[in-house]
């Protein structure tokens, strides 16, 4: 996989169909196809991955952080996030089971029995990350939905979900809720500020710039993206300048401060602060972690 490949960060609507007769999609990897591309997406349904080993870094929202000896986690709708084959090392499988939020949220409005679960799903919308005794015993259950009919497979995983709900094994991991809600007709106008951020995030971008380039006035594009990221403009440019570096780290051994100028940041100190804010660390310290799990 190229990771230097750019259309990896722009976040993309991906199409999810569910499974000929059924309200799941359900799918299982053994092996990974090398043809296969991560690219940075989002989707409406709810996702849940289970990676029974394996190791790398999780891309949710603004959350990056590492996971060891495999990982699960529950995604909510419209997060964007990574798939699993961006920079996983060490895997022998992978389950993926995507649902419509609706298939929840219409059964608990009749049926007091999942109002549970339509609070995990809620609590989702972070990013929930399981661990312990939790992601054993759903990695088991998940790999006996494979042969199972629609049917047995909706009721297992209707267990599966309530079995969670219960869970305190679990740690969240997009804290802000960061979600792209984009009706269709925002699309277009969305990806023109996303390729233009691509495209010129080296150097300063002021809402001047970039509101023409939506065809609104500053105050009113300030107002429309915030509604449609949850975050400020000066969030998004910084956050992607960020993965950009992460990406730079990841694939060279330059010097961090030139990794700094190279993304748009003139001030090394405000780089550094910014990265410890998106990841949690310093990046010097982030790429003496990324080489110790790497070897």
């Amino acid at each position: 996989m190229d990771l230097k490949q750019k259309n990896h960060l722009i976040p993309k609507l991906k199409k999810v169909e569910p499974d000929f007769g059924s309200s799941l999609r359900y799918a299982r990897f053994t092996k990974r196809n090398p043809d296969t591309k991560a690219y940075w997406h989002y989707h409406p349904e709810v996702e849940l991955v289970f990676i029974k080993n394996g190791f790398g870094n999780r891309y949710v929202g603004n959350h990056i952080s590492k996971f060891e000896d495999g990982d699960l986690i529950l995604l909510g709708p419209n997060i964007p996030h990574f798939g699993y084959e961006f920079g996983l090392q060490g895997i022998n499988e992978e389950i993926v089971v995507q649902f419509k939020k609706d298939l929840i949220k219409s059964s608990a409005e009749f049926l007091p029995e999942f109002q549970e679960i339509e609070e995990l799903i809620h609590r989702a919308k972070s990013g929930l990350s399981f661990y312990g005794e939790t992601k054993s015993y759903v990695g088991t259950q998940l790999a006996k939905l494979e042969f199972r009919n629609p049917f047995k497979r909706l009721l297992r995983m209707f267990k599966i979900l309530q079995f969670l709900a219960k869970s305190k094994e679990y740690e969240v991991l997009n804290a802000t809720g960061v979600t792209l809600i984009i009706q269709n007709q925002d699309e277009d106008r969305i990806n023109k500020i996303y390729n233009y951020v691509k495209e010129n995030y080296q150097s300063e971008i002021s809402i001047n710039k970039i509101s023409k380039v939506a065809l609104m006035s500053g105050p009113a594009f300030c107002r429309y993206f915030k509604k449609y990221t949850k975050k400020t403009f000066t969030q998004f440019v910084n956050e992607f300048r960020i993965r950009q570096a992460i990406r730079l780290i990841g694939i060279g051994n330059k010097p961090i401060g030139q990794i700094s100028g190279e993304v748009g940041f003139n001030n090394f100190s405000h780089f550094n602060k910014h990265f410890k804010r998106v990841t949690g660390v310093t990046p010097s310290n982030y790429k003496k972690a990324m080489y110790q799990v790497i070897g």
